[in-house]
């Protein structure tokens, strides 16, 4: 998803189709930084991931589909005016997105923010700063900024010069329903926005058993976006409060500065952040 910029990939010629529909959705304007806010890497091609055997698949360690949060996993928990939504993050495969939203989590950087881009039986995106401030402002999807941008608490040139940092591809990671990915503008530009998988719709047929493991084709059938697969960086899972996702998702929208139907006329706030746990 992009930060309402950018959103899709492909994994054969139905997943390419559905991408182009979702990136309609989720990337409205430049000026909406709503649905992720991460970009792909090469490793994110198709051809790439056809390339990986079926057998190396079917053997990587797919972390999403465990509640339990191991010791080099970090735990979150979402206070939401809807109720808490914890989501368990992976370090291991996905440390700069889960650093960076660990350290705006305990710096307040959510707080009071609000999901600004909500598309039923899709996504839910939050993360931007100015939603806290002016939740119906017409730039609202535009801002937020990463930990590692010129300027932030952890500055870093060399990860983040000031257009967003790499997107971090995982064969172990999905766009299963429930996953927490970064938004993003394109290709590597991911800064603090945030999207969650909502989707509940069977989408087996939108993806090849060839190219999936079989755990994650088979999960696919609960629902989620595998078109966006490979595009954006999945960092966390959500291991409790899906129906407070669904809840968000099913709110009463009204068309958006780009003239998308997916602002909420009421939204839901991130109040507050827990860090419950942060991997050793």
């Amino acid at each position: 998803m992009k930060k309402d910029n950018g959103l899709f990939i492909g994994l054969g010629a139905l997943v390419l189709v559905v991408g182009l529909i979702a990136a309609a959705l989720l990337t409205t304007s430049s000026n909406d930084a709503a649905t992720t806010s991460s970009s792909s890497s090469a490793e994110s091609t198709t051809s790439t991931r056809q390339t990986e055997s079926k057998a190396k698949l079917d053997k990587e360690p797919l972390p999403q589909l465990s509640t339990t949060v191991a010791d080099d996993e970090s735990e979150v928990i979402l206070h939401t005016t809807a109720g808490d939504v914890t989501i368990k993050l992976f370090n291991t495969y996905a440390p700069l997105a889960v650093k960076n939203f660990i350290v705006h989590a305990k710096a307040g950087y959510y707080d009071n923010t609000t999901f600004h881009r909500v598309v039923k039986d899709f996504m839910i995106q939050g993360g931007d700063p100015q939603s806290a401030k002016n939740p119906d402002a017409d730039t609202v999807g535009s801002g937020g900024k990463s930990i590692y941008a010129p300027g932030q608490s952890n500055a870093d040139k060399s990860i983040d010069s000031g257009t967003g940092f790499k997107n971090e591809i995982s064969y172990s990671l999905y766009n299963i329903r429930g996953s927490l990915a970064m938004a993003n503008a394109g290709t590597d530009t991911n800064g603090s926005q945030f999207f969650i998988n909502q989707n509940s719709d069977d989408v087996q047929s939108q993806i090849s058993k060839k190219v999936y493991p079989s755990k994650i084709y088979t999960i696919y059938k609960q629902g989620g976006n595998p078109s966006l697969d490979g595009s954006y960086t999945v960092f966390g899972q959500v291991i409790k409060g899906m129906t407070v996702v669904d809840k968000i998702a099913s709110a009463k929208v009204k068309t958006n500065a780009s003239g998308e139907k997916s602002k909420p006329t009421s939204p839901i706030k991130v109040t507050s952040i827990t860090v419950v746990k942060e991997a050793e």
